[in-house]
């Protein structure tokens, strides 16, 4: 449902020329753009009335001639291990998902960039969705200020991490992606550490290379979950236009521009990619520049009929690769009763507010 002031240009996409313009019209001092601008990204305004600094009258122009459409949250529901999900409303009364996963030492914002997806992943409820938009770079934002407010107000401590691992495939989002990285992570916006946030991409080669020649800062995550062409081909569709060879030269160019490790997300199937023969395809493909292997328990969705590897293949499978050097981690899965967990997200809900 569109409001009145959607017919208004978005003040979070008007740039500082833009703005000064504006101010000069209305007969403002061209100086008031910064003001604003730190509001929007420094202080998080959802609303003109909090820009305190600024004069009603300046306040009222602002209201007239500019839309500021802030995400909310829509509803939200908190797990028995203290996962928090959220769905959020954007201003076109689209939904997504994100979750906040607490730890004794971390505080994850696990945020969305698409309303939905394209890539069809066949273990991913997000993946048997329709992907409706991309989100924008103030829209992802929001959903870190908002679980950065819910972090505070459940567990009294500061967001550490952000992971775009949420609804959508970041790199088909790559403009927006970026823009909101910068606002979260300029000194005239959050502030945030770039090391401590981590974009998760299925595989697109060529925008893993453009990564690379964009020199990022942030972490790279690559969901791979087969190292067999033949495999991932039947999980992940992307994997036809994006084969492992194609996407291996990628990551050593990716590395080789950025010098950032890469980490390798891998889910186990159990009889579909739990093997030693397996790990050893991982092994063999982890060879070519540093990175480490999160190994990642499946979670069940209505749409498929995987099932999660036994704990005796997982801790072989595990064990084959760190007796090779390798650097590997088994992540447990959190929010599982409230569908928060990896591969869970998706609108099950009505659209329309």
């Amino acid at each position: 449902m569109q409001t009145p002031s959607s017919t208004l240009p978005d003040i979070r996409k008007a740039d500082d020329h833009a703005l000064q313009q504006f101010l000069t019209s209305v007969g403002e001092k061209p100086f008031r753009a910064k003001q604003i601008q730190q509001w929007l990204w420094q202080k998080s305004a959802h609303s003109f009335d909090e820009m305190s600094n600024l004069s009603r009258a300046l306040r009222e122009q602002l209201e007239a001639h500019y839309a500021l459409r802030p995400v909310r949250v829509d509803s939200q529901q908190q797990s028995g291990d203290g996962t928090v999900k959220s769905a959020f409303r954007l201003w076109d009364s689209h939904l997504v998902e994100g979750v906040l996963i607490p730890t004794d030492t971390r505080m994850t914002a696990c945020i969305s960039s698409q309303v939905g997806c394209s890539l069809t992943c066949k273990f991913c409820a997000t993946g048997y969705m329709e992907r409706k938009r991309n989100l924008d770079a103030a829209e992802i934002y929001d959903q870190v200020v908002l679980i950065r407010q819910q972090a505070e107000t459940f567990y009294q401590k500061p967001l550490t991490n952000i992971v775009y691992m949420g609804m959508g495939e970041p790199l088909l989002n790559y403009a927006n992606v970026l823009q909101s990285i910068d606002y979260l992570t300029s000194p005239s916006g959050l502030n945030m550490a770039s090391h401590r946030i981590t974009v998760s991409t299925a595989g697109i080669a060529k925008m893993i290379r453009k990564l690379g020649d964009d020199q990022v800062k942030f972490n790279l995550a690559l969901s791979l979950h087969a190292a067999n062409d033949q495999k991932r081909n039947q999980i992940m569709p992307i994997n036809e236009s994006n084969s492992l060879v194609a996407l291996r030269d990628a990551l050593k160019y990716f590395y080789n521009k950025t010098k950032n490790p890469v980490t390798f997300e891998y889910i186990v199937f159990y009889n579909f990619n739990d093997t030693l023969k397996d790990a050893e395809e991982l092994y063999r493909f982890t060879r070519h520049f540093p990175c480490k292997v999160n190994i990642i328990e499946y979670n069940p969705i209505a749409e498929a009929s995987f099932v999660n590897t036994g704990e005796d293949r997982l801790n072989s499978f595990r064990d084959y690769l760190a007796k090779r050097g390798v650097t590997v981690n088994v992540r447990r899965s959190r929010g599982k009763d409230i569908d928060a967990a990896c591969g869970q997200l998706a609108i099950k809900e009505r659209q329309g507010a």
